[in-house]
């Protein structure tokens, strides 16, 4: 991150960054238009043609040129490596700040030529922040952590269709595996969809089919035969016995088969990249200190730290709880005080996604009965008092992010101390600090 201030006396470049072309304005060191806002292509010829006016301007007045754009997903990326690549100084900024400052005319003007001189006079004298960091490996597993999440997300929309249709033909059969889409679910759907089909089956069928893919013994198969068998029976009389919609039925199945094909893919790639040596080993390093964190694994390691990207960025842990979109929202004006007060959501939706997720393992008892995280626990629910379990879960999100930031800062693997614990080392560490 560097201060926008040095930038002053210097020639300034404001891109405006579409889909398919950019608008271009160039300031003087003065802060007078060099040029009036153009546009590019993004072409290759569209991307030297720009090189070559930067050129330009650089020969004009002996020194750097300072090139500035918008985060905007993914358009601004292949701009960004090229300009980065022939060794030009180029930096990204926040969209919300240039939003915020676009139109500070009287005249409310909104076009691509003025919004790229917009961009050129704000990051020439305003102290803003700007990123120049690009690595192309952290950029990778971040656009695969985030295609797996969607694709999850995506997913979970079929189950609930699947699980409404069965609701419907087949009203038994979801109290009969804890996962409807688990790989024996799915192939007894496929191979027997409707409740006759599992009347008139080979009873042996299709428990060596249960054995097969779950690999839980006899005792289990059987059953889960004996529960089908029932629920069968009932839904020849509850269901509504449709052919068409048991096409519907195959139709979601095979769909859902594809997403965990296609999730596997990613999950086997990213694994790929890890091993590539490409990856630094800092990066290695902190993947595997995040798991040390209960409820927190390999693959949300990586979501959190790719979408975190430099550490070195974050001062703070309130600036974390901030890019995470978890700090409040303020209303305030005069001695008017707004009470009902949402967070931002202005951060990483990913990475707010995968810390849910932590957080929801992290409130939860495992199957022994003890808790996956006995301190998050204890805090969840000491904090509720009548609250909303979102409010509770945000918390905990807010608690995570202060472990997250401490165990990247400290290098330090995470250890669950009890606050009784954590204060009593506190107090022995000022002692310590004082003598």
């Amino acid at each position: 991150i560097l201060e926008m201030n040095k930038y002053i006396n210097r020639p300034v470049v404001g891109i405006d960054v579409a889909a398919e072309f950019s608008m271009v304005a160039i300031l003087a060191p003065d802060g007078e238009v060099y040029r009036k806002s153009f546009r590019i292509n993004h072409t290759l010829d569209g991307f030297e043609y720009l090189a070559s006016e930067i050129k330009k301007v650089e020969e004009k007045y002996d020194m750097k040129v300072a090139s500035f754009m918008e985060s905007t997903g993914v358009y601004h990326i292949s701009l960004f490596h090229f300009l980065n690549d022939n060794k030009f100084d180029v930096f990204t900024i926040n969209p919300l700040i240039t939003n915020s400052n676009k139109n500070f005319d009287i005249r409310k003007v909104k076009n691509d030529k003025q919004d790229a001189l917009a961009i050129a006079k704000i990051c020439k004298f305003q102290n803003i922040k700007v990123s120049s960091n690009f690595d192309k490996e952290l950029y990778t597993l971040k656009s695969l952590c985030r295609e797996y999440y969607k694709l999850t997300d995506t997913k979970s929309t079929f189950k609930k269709k699947l699980s409404n249709e069965l609701r419907v033909i087949f009203p038994g059969y979801l109290n009969i595996f804890s996962d409807t889409t688990s790989k024996s679910s799915l192939q007894i759907l496929k191979k027997y969809p409707r409740p006759i089909d599992i009347l008139s089956a080979d009873k042996t069928e299709i428990i060596d089919l249960l054995l097969k893919l779950s690999r839980k013994g006899m005792k289990y198969a059987e059953n889960k035969y004996d529960l089908l068998l029932a629920a069968a029976k009932e839904s020849l009389i509850t269901g509504v016995p449709s052919d068409s919609l048991f096409v519907k039925l195959k139709a979601n199945i095979s769909i859902i088969e594809n997403f965990e094909v296609q999730m596997d893919l990613l999950l086997s790639e990213i694994k790929n990249l890890l091993s590539s040596g490409k990856i630094p080993s800092d990066i290695l390093k902190n993947i595997e200190l995040l798991q040390s964190i209960p409820g927190i694994g390999e693959v949300t390691a990586i979501t959190i730290l790719s979408e975190i990207g430099d550490f070195k960025n974050f001062a703070k842990s309130k600036k974390l709880v901030a890019f995470f979109g978890l700090d409040p929202s303020v209303n305030e004006s005069g001695k008017f005080k707004g009470s009902n007060n949402h967070i931002s959501k202005r951060g990483t939706r990913t990475g707010r996604r995968a810390l849910y997720a932590v957080a929801l393992a992290s409130v939860r008892s495992k199957r022994n009965g003890l808790a996956t995280n006995s301190v998050l626990l204890n805090y969840y629910k000491e904090n509720m008092n009548g609250k909303s379990k979102k409010v509770g879960i945000v918390a905990v999100m807010k608690k995570l992010l202060g472990y997250i930031f401490s165990i990247l800062k400290n290098q330090k693997s995470y250890e669950i101390r009890h606050p009784e614990l954590h204060c009593k080392m506190y107090v022995e560490n000022q002692y310590l600090k004082v003598a």
